[in-house]
């Protein structure tokens, strides 16, 4: 196995030895890790396309990350809930969908029958609450696939912009 050596100044020594001890010891594999790691940014910045980073779950949920590019940015909202759906194209050419919806407010119906809510009037029997605030994450492997994660109008625009390349190279 070919040997490489290389020179690490005193100040960096602490964040070397703290690779290690999070790689069990191994800081070859540690330095190739991350050297992995940061080649496959950097092909992908030149491929026009970013690292993203997302929330999904409920309240702060977790996160996620993959390399990919915006393609459409789009909302709406009815009485009880706004949606904001992020579509994007992953550097595999998969579309990634990103959804996140606020909190909704549940309301029990009152003694007539109607949920009335705060602003009108209190019941004695009503019941209300809210749901937390929610985000997904689903990938589709084609158009065909993501007509069933989107609304249609969505869609509609993302097919539109399917065929664009990330980077086009003029020759001027």
């Amino acid at each position: 196995m070919p040997n490489k050596t290389i020179y690490v100044s005193e100040s960096d020594l602490p964040l070397f030895q703290r690779a290690q001890e999070l790689t069990g010891g191994n800081l070859s594999a540690a330095i190739t890790t991350a050297l992995r790691r940061l080649v496959d940014v950097e092909e992908a910045k030149v491929e026009g396309f970013e690292e993203i980073t997302v929330r999904v779950g409920p309240g702060a949920g977790r996160r996620q990350r993959f390399t990919g590019v915006l393609l459409v940015d789009w909302s709406r909202s009815s009485a009880e809930r706004t949606e904001r759906y992020r579509v994007y194209r992953s550097r595999s050419g998969k579309y990634v969908v990103h959804v996140k919806r606020s909190a909704e407010e549940l309301w029990s119906a009152g003694p007539d029958g109607k949920a009335t809510g705060w602003r009108k009037h209190f019941s004695s029997d009503q019941q209300w609450g809210t749901t937390a605030a929610t985000a997904t994450l689903e990938v589709a492997d084609d158009l065909d696939a993501l007509r069933a994660l989107v609304p249609a109008e969505l869609h509609a625009q993302v097919a539109a912009l399917a065929e664009v390349p990330v980077v086009e190279d003029l020759d001027i």
